[in-house]
């Protein structure tokens, strides 16, 4: 979970992180329920939102910028672009990234 907590925190931290694609799948569910958190804005949200991502400036550009740029959008806040292989071991890499 250590691992997903990071890799969460990344993708809002730089919009954009390149990872394997089993991780980003999971990643994925992670993400939008973060940022649908954001979307309802209450302490609460705020709260349970610190609790999983543990970067307050992180949960902040959550709340702030992500928050008013998915407002319209119901659903869908992150999208899967396959690249291709490792090198070393062949495993399917993808760039997962926040939609503009």
């Amino acid at each position: 979970m250590s691992l997903f907590r990071n890799q969460v925190t990344d993708l809002f931290r730089h919009e954009k992180i390149r990872t394997t694609e089993a991780k980003a799948k999971e990643v994925k569910g992670l993400a939008e329920k973060i940022v649908t958190l954001g979307k309802r804005g209450d302490l609460h949200a705020r709260r349970r939102a610190l609790a999983f991502v543990r970067d307050r400036d992180t949960v902040e550009k959550v709340f702030s910028i992500l928050a008013t740029r998915y407002q319209s959008r119901l659903g869908g806040y992150t999208r899967i672009v396959k690249l291709r292989p490792r090198m070393g071991d062949g495993a399917p890499m993808v760039l997962l990234e926040l939609m503009p």
